[in-house]
């Protein structure tokens, strides 16, 4: 996927180095593509093992990143 989306962000700037009437269209589709159909199959594949728990703030997380706040 990220193959095509980068043969597609080449053809879409040589389309605009050639002054191609299409090529602000393949542009924002690649934009598109990348934004709306890559970056969520990323983000899934990335955190799908449950890697993402420790980075969530918590009653317990805060309570311990707080407790000796105060007491220099």
């Amino acid at each position: 996927m990220f193959v095509i989306f980068i043969l597609w962000m080449t053809i879409g700037v040589f389309l605009i180095k050639t002054e191609h009437e299409k090529a602000q269209i393949v542009m924002g589709l690649g934009v598109f593509y990348f934004s709306f159909l890559f970056m969520p199959f990323f983000i899934y594949y990335r955190y799908r093992d449950g890697k993402y728990k420790k980075y969530i703030l918590n009653d317990e997380k805060l309570k311990n990143a707080f407790k000796n706040v105060g007491k220099d």
